[in-house]
């Protein structure tokens, strides 16, 4: 039960995942990297969304993005 021996494959194919039966060795490095980078582009599109969030009708219950958009922050510094 394995899918056979390995068999020989051109090797003057590139793939940009690396090619048939590859095993890099730093493959948890590049991972963290890759997730550190997505998370920072995340984090920079989420405080853009957030700071350019606005209601023209107000809504009529509670709704998490009040958590995080700069015009209810703005209306509670307000009212303190």
């Amino acid at each position: 039960m394995g899918g056979g021996a390995r068999y020989p494959y051109p090797k003057h194919v590139w793939s940009p995942a690396g090619g048939w039966w590859v095993q890099p060795k730093n493959w948890a490095s590049n991972t963290a990297v890759a997730f550190v980078g997505i998370l920072a582009v995340t984090y920079g599109v989420w405080n853009l969304s957030a700071d350019h969030e606005r209601r023209i009708t107000q809504p009529t219950k509670w709704m998490p993005s009040m958590l995080w958009a700069k015009e209810y922050k703005e209306a509670k510094k307000d009212s303190t």
